[in-house]
């Protein structure tokens, strides 16, 4: 079974990563961890000496979780995009890594207030926020395989 874990190295990220090794271990498991480095709204030197620190945090993070699966025995492969988290997710799944499941863990971000002065369209996006996430929300809607969202702890 090839499971894609969209992998940021957070605490529920590693969470994610050790409760589907125990979920699926059985299942002849292969698994592709996908982390996505954000780009810079702008182009200000800043900006991008913050962007390639998150891309080397990301790359050591994928190795930490590299070594979790090879201590587990279990087969993977790692792969880091540039983009929006969101889009570049269900790029990964749809056109590199063909999953039979996508796992990702669920953030505990609050959402910003003021949604009663909203339009109906914005109040059902907050409530999915509130709910999901805006990462999970997104891919809940459009992803072509089971996803698996795994609860902030």
């Amino acid at each position: 079974m090839k499971i894609m874990i969209a992998y940021d190295g957070s605490r529920n990220a590693k969470m994610a990563l050790v409760q589907t090794i125990t979920m699926f271990r059985d299942l002849d498991l292969e698994l592709a961890l996908v982390a996505v480095a954000e780009n810079p709204r702008d182009i200000t030197s800043g900006n991008e000496e913050l962007f390639q620190e998150e891309v080397e945090h990301l790359k050591q993070h994928l190795l930490d979780a590299r070594e979790v699966c090879e201590k587990e025995g279990i087969s993977h492969q790692t792969l880091l995009l540039e983009g929006d988290a969101r889009k570049m997710l269900l790029y990964a799944a749809e056109n590199k890594v063909h999953p039979n499941m996508l796992v990702i863990a669920r953030h505990s971000h609050e959402p910003d207030g003021g949604f009663i002065a909203r339009s109906l369209t914005h109040f059902v996006d907050e409530l999915d926020y509130m709910t999901f996430g805006s990462v999970s929300s997104f891919l809940a809607r459009r992803i072509q395989c089971p996803l698996l969202i795994l609860p902030a702890r």
